[in-house]
């Protein structure tokens, strides 16, 4: 059956649910877009579905879809933006796109399992391998009383350093989740200390400890009930702006938590390749490749492999859809001491990801240093562009331009050009403010937003421009930035970030538990769904 895109009457075809779940189950390539901002998307969602807005779609769609020849299934619930994402995924070449029959209603409607929140498939899979291997933990009662006796024990935060920095357990170090294998025989060299690992909620404390107890430490090693959150919940206090970090593993721990991770990465049917192997990868042109350095964000910018994205361990496991966006695709994980990479991808092929290799040997491989740089599926546009200093001296004219600020809200919130206006790119074709203004300018943090959607606006009759080098060159520049995003300066509603529940300092007790209620009863609902394929290590 077909429908038509509504913005240029092409037909489109369908998948049914059915369909998709047959795919999800058999193992072939799929995409599933959940088109929505991350707001909505976590109020419901197939647990496949990768969240991509469709104003985003040009910025991200590189990185989650490199094989332009996958099957793509988008929908929405009933906002009617799958006609505009279908044009945009044409232009960009992508040749095998339909719609999901009926969108969200018609997967309720055909027995299809919802999920609410965000990263789903990790966090269910962690409730999983909690719930087979009995993974150990303490809770936070048990755990302050312990750390008040001066017990002989440690605590690590298995979530990113940002995230430990905001709050953590009194005395916590930070060794994030993809860390603890190559790290903890240094940190706790006895094997009569006790090793707790902590995350703000679930997932990557049962995670992070059950690696450790996967890796054959000799330790007492539990994860914290509830993390963060169960912390907070029993009335104890957390620290902020701590900085402690785990140092480099001595070479003969180095050595020896390898000679762990090969053996996992073998039970699990991880395979290691050779360069001439992973070149015959990336030839394959049936094949959704996915290279990823799994070493920290530092190390990676001090220098790694052409063509591979930073993609720390621990947060690939617990967050996967936020890099691989093609269930079922083929997942090539690097690192320099063979530890990470493999203790990665032994998680990753139980998480159901069928091919997984890792490459050791960077021989012959052209590397280079620096930020990961930016992927995209076709070309950057090139629109009119002004300057900083001009911009500044035209917002004190008479007849100011409107400035349109097409940032992240949080970002927006930290900071954002004096008069300018917060807008979603999804919505930036629908609002009449903007198609009121006379001469626009539009800006993001380093520009490449603002140029996406300047092209958008191309046949408007309107005059268009783009900051040059975005907000951060007007920053640069020495122009003020003005805090906060009030009423008059939003032309959309921020929906584009979702409020997690353990992440902040402000949330509600009440939020908090309902958050730990909902994660205690995505077993169940794997089992109802049925496409998951995971397969936990026994």
């Amino acid at each position: 059956m077909n429908a038509f895109s509504s913005s240029s009457r092409i037909p489109v075809k369908e998948k049914s649910s059915e369909d998709v779940r047959h795919l999800l189950r058999d193992g072939r390539e799929i995409a599933l877009l959940d088109l929505r901002e991350e707001d909505p998307f976590a109020a419901g969602h197939p647990l496949f579905a990768v969240n991509l807005p469709v104003g985003r779609i040009e910025e991200r769609v590189a990185g989650l879809l490199p094989r332009k020849t996958v099957p793509v299934v988008l929908y929405d619930n009933g906002e009617g933006r799958t006609g505009r994402a279908v044009t945009v995924l044409r232009r960009l070449g992508y040749t095998d796109v339909s719609l999901l029959k009926g969108d969200l209603a018609g997967w309720k409607d055909s027995g299809g399992e919802i999920f609410i929140d965000v990263n789903v498939p990790s966090k269910a899979f962690g409730e999983l391998v909690e719930h087979i291997r009995h993974t150990p933990s303490l809770p936070a009662e048990e755990l302050k009383a312990r750390l008040d006796r001066g017990d002989d024990l440690v605590v690590l935060d298995a979530r990113r350093f940002s995230e430990y920095n905001t709050m953590s357990i009194p005395g916590g170090r930070s060794v994030p989740g993809g860390e603890l294998a190559l790290r903890v025989r240094d940190i706790a060299p006895s094997p009569e200390t006790t090793v707790v690992v902590n995350c703000a909620g679930r997932t990557r404390s049962i995670i992070g400890t059950q690696s450790l107890v996967n890796a054959g430490i000799p330790n007492p090693v539990f994860a914290l009930r509830n993390g963060t959150i169960g912390w907070t919940l029993a009335g104890f206090t957390l620290d902020h702006d701590a900085e402690r970090r785990a140092g480099e593993p001595g070479p003969d721990n180095v050595a020896e938590a390898r000679r762990h991770a090969v053996g996992l990465a073998e039970r699990t049917g991880v395979r290691t390749i050779t360069a001439d192997e992973l070149r015959a990868l990336e030839e394959d042109a049936a094949r959704s490749l996915y290279r990823l350095d799994v070493r920290s964000p530092e190390e990676y910018e001090a220098g790694h492999l052409k063509g591979f994205r930073s993609a720390p361990g621990g947060q690939l496991v617990q967050a996967t859809d936020e890099w691989v966006g093609v269930r079922h695709g083929t997942i090539v994980l690097t690192d320099t001491d063979g530890v990470r990479a493999r203790m990665t991808g032994h998680w990753l092929r139980q998480l159901g990801w069928r091919e997984v290799f890792v490459l050791d040997d960077w021989s012959g491989l052209p590397s280079e240093s620096g930020p990961e740089p930016y992927l995209f599926a076709g070309p950057v546009p090139e629109p009119a562009t002004i300057s900083p200093d001009d911009l500044a001296a035209d917002l004190n004219t008479d007849s100011p331009p409107f400035v349109v600020d097409l940032a992240p809200s949080p970002v927006f919130r930290k900071g954002h050009i004096p008069g300018a206006v917060f807008v979603l790119p999804s919505d930036l074709e629908d609002s009449p403010r903007i198609a009121a203004a006379k001469t626009l300018v539009l800006t993001s943090p380093d520009g490449h937003s603002a140029r996406f959607a300047a092209a958008r606006l191309s046949e408007t009759g309107q005059q268009v421009y783009v900051l040059d080098s975005g907000t951060d060159g007007w920053e640069r520049a020495g122009h003020p930035l003005r805090k906060g995003l009030s009423g008059e300066e939003a032309l959309s509603a921020p929906t584009d970030v979702y409020k997690r529940p353990y992440e902040g300092t402000d949330n509600a007790r009440a939020a908090m538990q309902a958050y730990l209620d909902w994660e205690f009863g995505l077993v169940a609902q794997l089992e109802r769904d049925g496409t998951h394929g995971f397969n936990v290590l026994s």
